[in-house]
């Protein structure tokens, strides 16, 4: 492919993604193709010849776009969001054609400069210490995993880079029983083990019990166990629950422990003065982590990592080989080092993109239109029969169930609620997920696409009804 052969190409591509937004709703909004369906209509070995980029896009229509499930269509209500927006993928189709290595500000000034500016933007935009210092991360796991080998190396005297695990004592993690399964992941990548994570009890709204927490910090003490780190969660992945930080901060003060926020979903919300609250004690922090790429309308992947200390940090992390040795180091930030990965995307222009197309105050719009629009459906569900609320909505996660009449066994109910659930994603016209709250089946709904309206989850709430009625009378 030339130049010339390429623009038309590109010119096409641009309107094939601008008719891909304007259609997204008629698709069905979860692929509902069978298992091996796809790679069934997929060449077993690759072609010989070069194929026309024709032929390659009317296989992307026939094959691929069948086994899309359509995350920026504005009924998907499951997981959390991963958003897209327009600017963002202007952005991406930048960052795509200037193919960034970003890993050293030598291979990259601009992608180095331009992510420390829309970090220190971020820290003003959310209310965030002034002291402290951020980086972008491809994910929150990866964020959480660079909390937790840190927590590691600061306990011990960064033995444990040097030495291993050697004649070390047994490191201790603490989280809440709701806390994501990245923290378990990290524990087990980062060579704790699974058994030396504890996972603290919760209360009636999902939120860590500090007094447990405390108990357990003591306990361990007490059979020669060394607690590390503790990992406390703003929006937890099942419910959206809130742990007090200021109270879990005081303890982790008090027995020298890293404390490590995770708000990947919910941080987005701290762009509201209003929602603050729930960042009580944040500042006794020492990292903090949020995804503007699941709420605040910026492509996956982009994880906004925080740190009071951004030298222990680059301390867990740096290695300096000769072939990456150059004049500016020590003047510059160096971003290889404050992260697990040396290649780097240049992951900072499309936050650029999207913060100065929104302005802040178009992005505070938004999610206070996706707060009301939780609202409102709380409202619905509460006010009607056979509907039950089964917990708080912090931010815009509705988590709740139906209660068929005549039907009092909890796992008769629990079924369902899972039928329900399948029947409600069969349809195509919405996408929902679920979790366990203290047992009951859950229905999870989570208002937060980009370009949802009131419309979608009016129409969402609709069908929920008209379905959960018809299994009703069907028995």
């Amino acid at each position: 492919m030339n130049t010339s052969e390429f623009r038309a190409e590109a010119h096409r591509m641009a309107d094939r993604i601008a008719d891909y937004f304007e259609d997204v709703s008629k698709y069905p909004v979860k692929s509902l193709v069978r298992p091996g369906e796809i790679i069934s209509q997929l060449p077993v070995s690759p072609p010989q010849n070069s194929q026309s980029m024709a032929q390659i896009m009317a296989d992307f229509e026939k094959i691929i776009m069948p086994g899309i499930t359509h995350w920026q269509h504005p009924s998907f209500f499951a997981y959390f969001p991963a958003n897209s927006s327009y600017p963002s993928v202007l952005a991406e189709m930048l960052t795509a054609a200037l193919a960034q290595q970003g890993m050293i500000w030598e291979t990259s000034p601009a992608a180095a400069e331009l992510e420390e500016r829309v970090m220190n933007w971020l820290k003003q935009m959310f209310g965030l210490p002034k002291s402290w210092t951020g980086v972008i991360q491809d994910t929150a796991s990866a964020s959480t995993l660079a909390a937790l080998l840190t927590a590691r190396e600061k306990a011990t005297g960064f033995r444990v880079n040097e030495e291993g695990f050697y004649q070390i004592e047994k490191l201790r993690i603490y989280c809440s029983t709701e806390t994501h399964s990245s923290i378990e992941k990290a524990t087990k990548i980062a060579g704790f083990g699974r058994k030396n994570l504890v996972k603290i009890p919760v209360d009636d709204r999902s939120a860590m019990i500090p007094e447990r927490l405390e108990k357990s910090i003591n306990a361990d003490l007490d059979a020669g166990f060394q607690p590390i780190c503790v990992v406390a969660t703003i929006g937890t992945t099942g419910t959206t629950g809130v742990d007090p930080l200021d109270e879990i901060g005081r303890i982790c003060r008090e027995h020298k422990l890293w404390l490590h926020v995770d708000a990947a979903y919910g941080g987005s919300a701290l762009v509201l003065p209003e929602m603050r609250h729930f960042a009580l004690g944040l500042e006794l922090a020492d990292s903090y982590v949020f995804n503007p790429h699941k709420w605040m309308f910026t492509n996956f992947d982009c994880s906004a990592y925080f740190v009071r200390d951004p030298e222990m940090l680059i301390r867990t992390f740096e290695i300096l080989p000769e072939y990456l040795k150059t004049p500016t180091r020590g003047l510059v930030n160096d971003y290889r080092d404050w992260g697990v990965a040396l290649g780097r995307r240049f992951r900072a222009l499309k936050l650029w993109f999207v913060i100065r197309s929104f302005g802040v105050e178009g992005i505070r719009e938004k999610i206070r239109k996706h707060l009301d629009l939780a609202q409102w459906l709380a409202g619905e569900i509460k006010q009607t029969h056979g509907f039950e609320l089964l917990a708080p909505v912090n931010f815009s996660l509705v988590c709740f169930r139906f209660l068929p009449e005549g039907i009092n066994d909890e796992e008769k109910i629990n079924q369902f609620n899972q039928q329900l659930l399948n029947k409600l994603n069969a349809t195509g016209k919405l996408y929902m997920t679920h979790t366990k709250i203290r047992g009951k089946f859950t229905l999870r709904m989570v208002i937060a696409q980009t370009y949802v309206e009131q419309n979608h989850v009016e129409d969402a709430w609709t069908l929920i009804k008209e379905i959960a009625a018809s299994m009703q009378i069907n028995g």
